[in-house]
């Protein structure tokens, strides 16, 4: 079992930026790629960035290309979302999510088994 616990959401001017972190527990952290998606209202759940178990390679949006930087701490069991440059239109609830370690950078929802209760984002213009 993996629990994961997101922090560092809030509001911020647009331009502006916020690092988000997701807490894991469980043992198996380490041997799991991690993902962020986010949700604004109406909207579906849509992929972010990804980080394979090593972190040796990460995979973004294009959304997100640029201006946001997935890292992760395996000594501190924790994944970053480092994003600069928000915008109105990345305003959401952010999740972290940990899958399976072939699942490599996956920007499948369906790729990973565990997810956090999320935490808001707000860009305001």
């Amino acid at each position: 079992q993996v629990q994961l616990v997101e922090s560092g959401g809030g509001l911020v001017q647009a331009g502006g930026s916020l690092r988000l972190s997701c807490a894991a527990s469980g043992r198996t952290f380490s041997s799991r790629a991690m993902g962020w998606f986010r949700q604004a209202p109406g909207n579906e759940r849509e992929f972010v960035a990804a980080i394979t178990w090593s972190g040796s390679s990460t995979n973004d949006a294009d959304s997100a290309k640029g201006r946001f930087t997935i890292s992760r701490d395996k000594a501190k069991n924790t994944v970053y979302l480092q994003m600069n440059s928000l915008k109105p239109e990345d305003t959401a609830v952010y999740y972290c999510a940990a899958g399976r370690a072939d699942v490599a950078g996956s920007p499948l929802r369906g790729s990973y088994d565990y997810w956090g209760q999320g935490t808001q984002v707000t860009a305001s213009s």
